[in-house]
């Protein structure tokens, strides 16, 4: 049984085309987005040729379905993946690969799958190769050194990811970070023109209307960020409560959409330091 359709902000009936597309416009509400996208990117390319032992693992038949393993020092430790955001239809896993610093430094291993990105695939084709990704990590991750449990996490669209990917049986918990977990807003704004969501897609594919997973699941978000990014994490996590479901909702202070990222990155970032609570 699903949960009812949740209703939509407030504002969203008198406000114009403009305002809906800017309520969700992360990189237009953080100025210096480019230049924070730019470092990203950097250092990501610089971590990458820096660990290139697993890399470029494919799960699928495209070119984005495809693993960076980054195995810690016990095979048996936990396993960070991370699912990258930008909407389902920007960015790929590579612009990420220094995220793992700070969980490789607590001995944990990291994980980061690509998808498909929209238009090229609907986003019940990117679910699925999400889900495909995890089947390919839990039969094939202890031959490079990762069979320790799978925290889920991912970030803006991987945040809506990470929520899906909670219910795969291989995965333990999940850090959601920034996430979007209804998508009816989604499709009134002009980030629909690539995704064309169906109303089919908008029922089944929002995590606020499946049934909730009893698994722990950290909700995070930058205090800074979009207002209606902080109201869909805020009530994902009231829903998630309301039905006992383990987890933590975590507001990062003072952190934007692109800043946030920090709090997992850094070695006993914030964002570590929850998901190593998880699984205790």
């Amino acid at each position: 049984m699903t949960a009812p359709v949740p209703p939509l902000p407030a504002f969203w009936a008198t406000a114009s085309q403009a305002e809906r597309d800017a309520a969700y416009d992360n990189a237009g509400a953080v100025k210096d987005s480019p230049a924070l996208i730019a470092e990203r990117n950097a250092l990501a390319t610089a971590f990458r040729e820096a660990h290139a032992g697993h890399l470029d693992l494919a799960f699928g038949e495209t070119e984005r379905e495809a693993w960076d393993l980054f195995p810690g020092r016990d095979p048996h430790a936990p396993c960070l993946v991370f699912i990258h955001g930008g909407y389902w239809q920007r960015n790929r896993r590579e612009d990420f690969a220094h995220l793992a610093e700070g969980a490789l430094a607590m001995g944990w291993s990291v994980a980061l799958n690509g998808y498909t990105l929209a238009p090229e695939a609907s986003l019940t084709r990117i679910a699925w190769q999400v889900h495909a990704a995890l089947d390919w990590l839990s039969a094939h991750g202890p031959a490079f050194g990762i069979a320790g449990p799978i925290v889920a996490s991912g970030w803006s669209a991987g945040g809506h990811l990470t929520a899906l990917a909670l219910e795969h049986p291989a995965v333990s918990a999940g850090l959601a970070i920034s996430g979007i977990f209804e998508l009816a807003p989604i499709r009134d704004t002009n980030l629909n023109v690539a995704l064309k969501l169906t109303e089919a897609e908008v029922a089944e594919l929002s995590p606020m209307r499946r049934p909730v997973v009893q698994k722990p699941l950290a909700i995070a978000y930058g205090s800074a960020e979009l207002p209606e990014l902080c109201r869909q994490s805020r009530d994902f996590h009231a829903l998630r409560s309301a039905a006992h479901a383990p987890g933590p909702l975590v507001p990062v202070p003072g952190a934007d959409h692109f800043r946030v990222l920090e709090a997992l990155r850094v070695p006993d970032g914030s964002l570590l330091r929850v998901a190593a609570t998880l699984l205790s």
